[in-house]
């Protein structure tokens, strides 16, 4: 299927209005993925709304206040990038971003930044092929993103562990979710607690076209992460903090 322009409707919905030339590098984006689709298993999300809905607007909606200062030259990371999402969306509606898309997968991590590359975001886009419990113990990434983010990677105290340690003073984890409820708050607030960092916000909404219920958890660190922090590679998925 050829990539096609989204709805109008679906900008009205973000409260956003992406330029002409953010528009053409999504339409882009979309041809890019479905054509890297066809050697690379990236995603099944590729082709009309499952695109636009599930891939785009799933992935910038919670941006509100990042959407609404697009100047702001943020310091981003993508942990469990797959297919470069949420991370190279990011990258075209915040001009000024510099964006950081990790994930373990050499395949997936050659072909994303591939498209990277095509869409003329080399200057402002690093692609890493490592476990995120490596980066997060490599001193030159601790300690030195604005926002890091994680959709549809693990548990969210899993993710926590993963996304606080790469955190500056005031950076903040994103962390997307499908459902959330309750009783998900007691070992989560009790990973945070081990973390030294704190649950800010939470973000719940309808997607467009009946595609489901999403939550986004926003944390702060309330101080230094502890150098034990991410544990060894594997572990965090072994034994959940809070758990």
């Amino acid at each position: 299927m050829a990539a096609t322009a989204p709805e109008p409707a679906y900008w009205d919905a973000l409260g956003w209005q992406p330029s002409q030339a953010q528009r053409d590098q999504l339409v882009a984006l979309q041809g890019l993925l479905q054509s890297w689709n066809q050697k690379v298993n990236l995603t099944r999300l590729v082709d009309g709304d499952d695109f636009w809905v599930g891939q785009v607007f799933d992935s910038l909606w919670p941006l509100t206040g990042e959407l609404q200062s697009p100047e702001q030259p943020l310091h981003w990371i993508d942990v469990g990038t797959g297919g470069g999402f949420p991370g190279l969306a990011i990258a075209i509606a915040l001009p000024n971003a510099r964006v950081t898309l990790l994930d373990s997968v050499g395949r997936k991590t050659a072909a994303v930044e591939a498209m990277a590359n095509t869409l003329g975001l080399a200057d402002r886009v690093r692609v890493r092929t490592e476990r995120i419990e490596t980066t997060g113990r490599d001193g030159a990434f601790r300690g030195s993103f604005d926002r890091a983010v994680a959709r549809a990677v693990a548990a969210a105290p899993v993710v926590a562990e993963y996304l606080v340690p790469l955190l500056n003073t005031d950076g903040q984890a994103l962390l997307y979710r499908g459902q959330w409820n309750d009783t998900d708050v007691v070992p989560f607030n009790k990973a945070l607690r081990l973390l030294q960092a704190r649950l800010v916000e939470v973000q719940h909404r309808q997607l467009p076209n009946d595609r489901g219920t999403r939550h986004l958890l926003r944390v702060q660190p309330t101080g230094p992460c502890p150098r034990s922090y991410p544990r060894a590679v594997g572990t965090p998925s072994r034994e959940p903090l809070g758990t």
